[in-house]
């Protein structure tokens, strides 16, 4: 069901050459549901989708790797937040030793081709 949703929406988006690897986006969703709180879940997975474009758009990286670099500061920030919550501190929201600049290309090591 979800499969021919995403190939339809592609489609709608006039993004229908875009590949879309389900598993490692449902995958991110939840760690970031169980790692901060269900909100998280879409919140990140459209902002690892922004960072990703945009890092692509201006050549920064190929779209593989910049899904791949945004996907995985994602990840770690989501597991530092669930990480310092569960030792009393203060969450992963802040500036400070946040991996990057907001941008998928930076602070990854990851700036080549697919």
């Amino acid at each position: 069901m979800l499969e021919p949703f995403v190939t339809e929406l592609l489609a709608a988006l006039e993004i229908e050459d875009t590949p879309v690897d389900l598993e490692a986006v449902l995958g991110l969703a939840g760690v970031a549901a169980h790692s901060v709180i269900r909100p998280a879940a879409p919140v990140t997975t459209f902002i690892v989708g922004y960072a990703a474009g945009l890092g692509a758009a201006t050549g920064q990286a190929a779209p593989a790797v910049a899904m791949r670099a945004a996907s995985r500061v994602a990840d770690e920030v989501a597991r530092r937040h669930a990480t310092e919550g569960a030792t009393g501190g203060t969450g992963a929201t802040g500036a400070t030793g946040a991996p990057g600049n907001g941008s998928a290309g930076n602070g990854t090591g990851e700036t080549g081709q697919a």
